[in-house]
């Protein structure tokens, strides 16, 4: 792409009330976006566009768009405009694809088959780490890990695609000249140097929370299917999973335990029709007609679960169940001193068996 007409696509993209479906009808009337700028007001009137964005148009952020160009110069960095080769073709299906993608790091990884992995922020240490173990397993098999780069599930599936050195995207609320949130900011670069970060936002875009619906129907438009590990029954997740199933994508849903809150938005899909996963072979298994070969369900060898030496350290994970209890509830049950229970309990919390809670409650860890 030319400098003039990149920064023709700049400008476009800054302009107020031109949104994707408007942007998509200007440029099937004028075919490329210096053409647009060149028309006048007189044509965009005529073609039914505001008179606001007219205005705008006419008199294009050119400061901005410098930044924009400043930003875009350095190393790895991108603008994937609607028609580009790299533009993702299962994104550009949707209602509304984005005008471009701003994109930061691999960008061949547009091409392959993803998965998204989404669900609460406020994850429970369960529920992180079966987000981890599944985005690992999955980009092990070949698909490539999407989510929010939000903290909880996002982070964690992130997390799990990068140790198991296989592929991640992150699809991002705001300009990429930033980072949010930003605590995130190590798990960004990680991602930046060894994935693919991806905006329809340019550069200086604060994450605002009208952004994020937005940000949304990319991550699920991205992807062949989404996957939910923990989610509220009003969640941003079980917006991204219905607007999956509105785009004609796969969607997974882990079911959890009935006390726990966190289960609900997952259960409420799979009553709605979401497919219960329970292994990443539920998910391969659903997906296989549109994976390569590698990614199949495969018949792994039975694992050996590990053990508990200590007799007392056993009978207090038998007692705990998996069910989130508390502390004076498990005494109750076990009929033992609170101390013997409590060095229990903290002796199978070092050796990753089980994990503290608010309000001294505790939850098993899945292991082996």
């Amino acid at each position: 792409m030319d400098s003039e007409t990149l920064r023709a696509w700049l400008a476009l993209l800054r302009t107020p009330g031109l949104g994707p479906a408007r942007g998509r009808a200007l440029l099937e009337r004028w075919g490329d976006p210096r053409a647009i700028l060149n028309a006048g007001r007189a044509a965009w009137r005529a073609a039914g566009v505001p008179e606001e964005t007219c205005h705008a148009l006419a008199e294009p952020d050119w400061r901005a768009v410098d930044t924009d160009l400043q930003w875009l110069a350095a190393p790895r960095r991108a603008l994937i405009p609607f028609g580009d080769p790299r533009y993702p073709a299962r994104l550009a299906e949707i209602p509304g694809a984005p005008l471009a993608l701003f994109a930061l790091g691999d960008t061949e990884l547009l091409a392959l088959p993803q998965l998204a992995i989404v669900g609460a922020r406020a994850a429970s240490r369960q529920g992180e780490e079966n987000a981890q173990a599944f985005a690992a397993e999955l980009a092990r098999r070949g698909l490539t890990i999407t989510s929010g780069l939000a903290q909880g599930i996002d982070a964690a599936a992130h997390r799990g695609a990068l140790q198991a050195e296989g592929c991640t995207v992150a699809v991002c609320g705001n300009g990429l000249d930033r980072v949010y949130p930003a605590r995130n900011r190590e798990l960004a670069h990680a991602i930046a140097e060894h994935g693919l970060l991806v905006s329809e936002f340019p550069t200086g875009t604060p994450p605002l929370a009208e952004n994020f619906p937005r940000r949304n129907r990319l991550i699920s438009g991205l992807a062949l299917g989404v996957l939910v590990v923990e989610a509220a029954r009003e969640s941003g997740s079980l917006i991204t999973a219905r607007l999956a199933a509105e785009q004609g994508r796969e969607v997974f849903a882990i079911p959890g335990s009935i006390h726990n809150p966190l289960a609900r938005g997952c259960h409420a899909l799979i009553r709605e029709g979401a497919k219960l996963v329970e292994t990443v072979d539920d998910i391969l298994a659903e997906l296989a007609p549109l994976l390569p070969a590698r990614a199949a369900p495969e018949s792994a060898a039975p694992r050996t679960a590990p053990t508990i030496a200590d007799p007392l350290q056993a009978r207090v994970l038998e007692a705990l169940g998996f069910e989130t209890v508390a502390l004076d509830h498990l005494v109750a049950r076990l009929g033992l001193p609170v101390e013997q229970v409590s060095a229990a309990l903290s002796a199978l919390e070092l050796e990753g068996w089980v994990a503290a809670g608010p309000g001294d409650t505790f939850t098993r860890l899945q292991r082996g």
